[in-house]
This record gives structure tokens, sequence and C-alpha cells, in this order.
């Protein structure tokens, strides 16, 4: 398996907006296994994603699909920065599909 952690940073005041973005239905996909957005809570523009994949080459297909590929681009105006991005490699636990 193949995992992400980041932290990206929201325009100030666009965090909720930012999220929103985050969680639209893109429909299917391929290789996912668990996608987590979640409110940094010691600053009100940070937001973590914790995504899980089959495979490095599952999430990099994903950016491919149009759905995300359109996700992505409304998002970009309200992204401020990105901050850490932790690769790791899922073992199992609680609540991952599949």
């Amino acid at each position: 398996m193949y995992g992400l952690i980041g932290k990206m940073l929201a325009v100030p005041g666009q965090r909720d907006a930012l999220m929103a973005l985050m969680l639209e239905d893109v429909g299917e996909l391929p290789g996912c296994r668990s996608f987590v957005v979640a409110a940094d809570v010691a600053d009100e523009n940070a937001l973590w994603i914790t995504e899980v994949w089959d495979s490095e080459e599952s999430h990099k297909a994903s950016l491919a699909i149009p759905a995300v590929r359109e996700s992505i681009e409304r998002a970009m105006p309200i992204i401020a920065g990105f901050g850490e991005q932790i690769l790791t490699r899922p073992v199992g636990g609680i609540g991952l599909i599949g």
C-alpha cells in the first residue's frame, strides 16, 4: 500500500470552502482505500489530508480523472500553500476499505 499525509493551507477565511471542495464526490477512485480530510485544531487556515492507496501508481492515475482535475482547478484559487508531506507504507488498520 501507499500512503500520504499532507498539510494544506487555505487562503485566510476559506478553510471550510476548501474542505468542502476536497470532500466533493468525484466518482470512482480506483485503488483508493481511504481519503480523510481533517481540520487542524491549532491553525484555523490549515487542513490535513490522509490518503491510503493500493499503490503509488493508483494515486498518480487518480490525478488524471477529469472530475479530480476539475476539483483541483476549482480549489487552486483558495489554496495558499502546502506544509509537510509525509509518505507512508500503510500495513493495515480499522477503516481501510477493501
